[in-house]
């Protein structure tokens, strides 16, 4: 072994957990971790807050687990964590993070010798961890991996720096110093758009359907309305996907594709979703200002039962689903008050059995992809194996009940008035029962990937039958 190798495994390897080891923040996790077991907690938090960081993070410690086996570490910094301790050298966690979590992590990766971390007074971060490393290696004895401002005065009390993902801060002294970096690429377009879950707004269109129906889309003044609208709606579901997936992080982190999303896999900060969040719901709250008041108090039923649906009503039997179909006739009950129209009875009923026909697919696919045995639950969900088979006989008779619907509307007194010829729109019934049918069958096939009103959305077939619906109820209209 030569002097230069011998020199450098003789100089231990502190190495940062937060934003360093791991591309996400243990204490912004943990506080939600510990929000969705009691959101009456959010009271407590500022209290303990007064009492230090130390405190409120041994506080939270003692109420949260955490998996430490699916948190998105940088595996080119484990690996080369991995290989220096097989060439001899003394690696070290030292953390800001609470004793439970640093003890998960190491225990988890298995490379560490020694494991430092904040206690219920100490909050090891900045110059209380530069003051640790140097009493114990001495000043300029220990190299130290880091990523952020409150690194900078670990850097300079070690040897040399290893400077990883960094901030604006990070970045400076890494350059100014010719620091060892691991650099990743700044998040894409692609990133911020499956953060907004834009795709999802497809379902937002739902809002147009009262102006549609009631052949009043041309009017300006209706058209511009139930645009503010669809928008309205489309701002605050993305503001609370972006909770529901800060939420749900432990769950997403588990599942095969979940666990691709910007939050989970770490690519987008837990900060920065809650900045956008608040935006989304900001602009939100200024375009219902020019919008009718009983729009907004529409707006504000979606918040609330979107909210009380991702902390609670999602891991409830059957509500769950009944919920996802409420909060789509709350997008035509959104498109009635932007607009002013009136809104059929006819057309809520048909939302509601079809819709929830699309909730119950959706279940039925989770049930399909899960490999627990009978009486185990789905995590997260309400639902154990064997009840496959009658979500999915639930869901199809859901699909008939909806074409029922749309039947008996069509012989209804109240169509008589918008359409001379109301036989013209007739065919739509089997092509909605193609369109729901079909959807069940490649469920069924384990041929059904995507969110159901996205996938109608996007398959040709049920846009072929869709453009012929619309050309239908025009031929209709006119003659």
């Amino acid at each position: 072994m030569n002097l230069r190798v011998q020199q450098l495994i003789d100089v231990p390897l502190a190495v940062d957990l937060d934003g360093t080891l791991i591309s996400t923040d243990l204490l912004w996790e943990s506080i939600f971790m510990l929000l969705k077991q009691n959101a009456l907690y959010l009271f407590l938090l500022p209290i303990w807050l007064m009492s230090g960081k130390a405190h409120l993070k041994s506080e939270i410690a003692k109420r949260v687990t955490l998996d430490a086996t699916t948190l998105p570490y940088r595996q080119d910094l484990v690996s080369f964590l991995r290989r220096e301790v097989a060439r001899g050298r003394e690696v070290l966690l030292v953390t800001a993070a609470a004793e439970p979590f640093a003890r998960a992590v190491a225990a988890h990766l298995g490379i560490f010798s020694g494991v430092y971390h904040t206690d219920g007074t100490n909050n090891l971060a900045a110059h209380r961890k530069a003051k640790l490393l140097s009493e114990l290696y001495g000043e300029g004895g220990f190299d130290y991996a880091g990523n952020d401002r409150a690194d900078l005065a670990v850097f300079k009390a070690a040897r040399s720096a290893i400077v990883v993902a960094p901030d604006a801060a990070a970045d400076r002294y890494g350059k100014t110093h010719s620091s060892v970096r691991f650099d990743y690429g700044r998040p894409k377009i692609k990133t911020y758009l499956k953060m907004l879950r834009v795709h999802q707004w497809l379902k937002n269109l739902l809002v147009f359907a009262p102006a549609v129906l009631s052949h009043d889309i041309t009017n300006p003044a209706v058209f511009l309305a139930a645009t503010l609208g669809m928008i309205a709606f489309s701002l605050s579901a993305s503001a609370i996907y972006i909770l529901n997936d800060i939420l749900d992080l432990p769950l997403d982190r588990q599942h095969p594709t979940k666990r691709n999303r910007p939050f989970a896999a770490g690519l987008l900060s837990i900060p920065f979703g809650l900045t956008v969040s608040a935006s989304l719901l900001a602009l939100t709250a200024v375009i219902c200002l020019f919008l009718p008041i009983q729009f907004a108090l529409v707006i504000g039923i979606y918040l609330v039962a979107t909210t009380a649906y991702s902390l609670a009503l999602k891991r409830m039997l059957l509500i769950d689903v009944i919920c996802l179909a409420g909060l789509y006739s709350l997008r035509l009950i959104g498109g009635k008050m932007a607009t002013g129209l009136p809104l059929s009875f006819w057309l809520l009923a048909f939302g509601l059995f079809f819709f929830l026909s699309l909730a119950l697919v959706k279940r039925y696919v989770e049930l399909q992809g899960t490999k627990i045995e009978e009486k185990d639950r789905i995590v997260g969900r309400g639902y154990r194996a064997e009840d496959m088979d009658i979500v999915g006989q639930s869901g199809v008779a859901a699909a008939f009940a909806a074409v029922l619907v749309l039947s008996l509307y069509i012989q209804s007194d109240e169509i008589q008035g918008l359409y001379s010829d109301p036989w013209l729109i007739w065919p739509l019934v089997p092509m909605v029962l193609y369109i729901n049918v079909r959807i069940w069958i490649l469920a069924h096939r384990r041929e059904m990937y995507d969110d159901p009103v996205v996938f109608i959305a996007t398959d040709w077939r049920s846009q072929l039958f869709i453009g012929t619906g619309v050309v239908l109820f025009t031929v209709a209209s006119v003659f």
